[in-house]
């Protein structure tokens, strides 16, 4: 696949067409001089299915919302997927029996499916980030490099927040963060994590990484890692005040693809972070 431009652009579907962030992406590959859209999904049931899938931008693109997978999928290159851990397996199997490459957005992955995520890989490039935010992984790169230097005497707690009609807890970019921390002290995030405080509780492990969750409004997304010493906090934090952030690290994501054949990558892959 040539890098897309003007003249060859690249050839990208979305999932959730009707939905906050599908809409956001939608409008970020109109947007693009090097991007075109080429499908549009959404769920069985929608009522949204049968229309165009700018008619809400006040003009028409030609690529009309279907549930129909085949039909979705038939001109794309690229799928960009917010959805739910099922239907993104689904689509998944879709994109290696056409050669569709994906891009992955969704959160909430159990270990198994994250290894069929792994399988699906070695027949179509994949790029898979529970945040797509150009930002938030700049952040995590910052987390490495503060835990390895904080990794005695603090104490490490993240707290996020989200809009109150988000469905999973703590948020995939908060388990994300964890992990970076816990991999950057040695630890095992799956044995040192704290979920939830209730009670008397006793004193603090030292070796544990705590998280919070706040939920509520219309809160795009809060991540703050607080490394709290004797003496001093320090405070990593990251705040969205609009989804077009994910939007756009999903458009360097599928333009990240368009030189891959197969293979399992992640927003440092294609930052160039790694």
């Amino acid at each position: 696949m040539n890098a897309p431009s003007a003249e060859h652009p690249l050839r990208i579907a979305i999932t959730g067409a009707s939905g906050r962030m599908g809409r956001m992406l939608i409008e970020a590959v109109q947007a693009a001089d090097d991007c075109v859209l080429a499908g549009a999904l959404d769920r069985p049931g929608s009522p949204t299915l049968g229309q165009d899938a700018t008619a809400w931008l006040g003009h028409l693109s030609g690529v009309t919302i279907t549930d129909d997978l085949e039909l979705g999928l038939a001109q794309a290159q690229v799928l960009i997927d917010f959805t739910r851990p099922e239907g993104t397996l689904a689509h998944l199997a879709a994109c290696r029996a056409k050669g569709v490459k994906l891009v992955i957005g969704t959160t909430g992955f159990s270990d198994a499916q994250k290894l069929q995520i792994a399988e699906g890989a070695m027949e179509t490039a994949v790029v898979m980030s529970p945040n797509m935010s150009v930002g938030v992984n700049v952040v995590m790169r910052l987390l490495d490099m503060a835990a390895r230097a904080l990794n005695e005497g603090y104490d490490i707690e993240i707290i996020e927040a989200h809009h109150r009609f988000k469905v999973d807890a703590p948020s995939g970019t908060a388990l994300a963060m964890g992990e970076v921390v816990a991999g950057a002290l040695g630890r095992d995030l799956k044995e040192c994590a704290v979920y939830g405080r209730e009670g008397v509780t006793g004193e603090r492990d030292p070796s544990t990484i705590g998280f919070a969750t706040v939920r509520g409004g219309d809160v795009v997304g809060d991540h703050t890692v607080l490394f709290a010493g004797i003496g001093e906090r320090i405070e990593i934090t990251h705040k969205s005040s609009s989804r077009v952030t994910y939007a756009q690290g999903s458009l360097r994501a599928a333009r990240f693809l368009a030189g891959k054949a197969s293979g399992l990558y992640t927003m440092n892959d294609v930052l160039g972070l790694v």
